[in-house]
């Protein structure tokens, strides 16, 4: 998976930025491009998105973003383009205060939620991100990087979070080795 790219912006536009990255030019969806200029150094967290008809790669200015886009995803019915057009309207913080608070006319306000997704959001992640948030904390990038791939592998979030207390109690491993581990403790679990 792609973690993060690095480099220097070329061009953006309204919701997206071209990174060149040793010659190499990446294009990300990105909802931040106002605080962006040309020729400017950047990193930014990625999450690759891949479906039937697509291959997409969504970027965030920090990990925390990147990791509430992934919860934004897994909600029935919000796709990666309305999450990132959330993103784009309001900051990290304030989208999760929102959700914990249940303010559903303040998510119906955003671009492509109506009053069904706005209230699916919150049943879905009301008592859940500030949980995370403290647990993310503790979760290393190798495990980070296994999550993410568990998610690419269509595994759910809360399988995905049973399998990460698995690992989390072997430390030092790498990438690699936490998946394989949490793909075992899934095979097992559904066998």
């Amino acid at each position: 998976m792609i973690a993060f790219v690095s480099g220097q912006v070329v061009s953006y536009g309204a919701d997206w930025v071209i990174v060149d990255n040793h010659g190499m030019g990446w294009y990300i969806n990105f909802p931040h491009t106002a605080n962006l200029r040309l020729h400017q150094e950047v990193q930014i967290y990625t999450y690759m998105h891949i479906s039937e008809n697509d291959v997409a790669l969504y970027g965030f200015e920090s990990m925390e973003e990147r990791d509430l886009f992934l919860r934004l995803i897994s909600v029935k019915g919000l796709g990666p383009r309305t999450a990132l057009n959330m993103l784009s309207k309001t900051t990290a913080g304030r989208l999760i205060m929102t959700i914990e608070q249940g303010d559903v006319a303040y998510l119906k306000s955003m671009p492509g939620i109506g009053n069904k997704t706005a209230s699916q959001i919150i049943l879905d992640l009301k008592g859940k991100l500030v949980q995370h948030q403290e647990e993310d904390k503790q979760v290393s990038d190798e495990i980070r990087d296994a999550m993410e791939a568990l998610k690419t592998f269509g595994y759910k979030q809360n399988e995905i979070n049973q399998a990460v207390k698995i690992i989390r109690e072997q430390p030092g491993l790498t990438s690699d080795a936490y998946l394989k581990l949490a793909l075992q403790f899934l095979a097992k679990k559904v066998g």
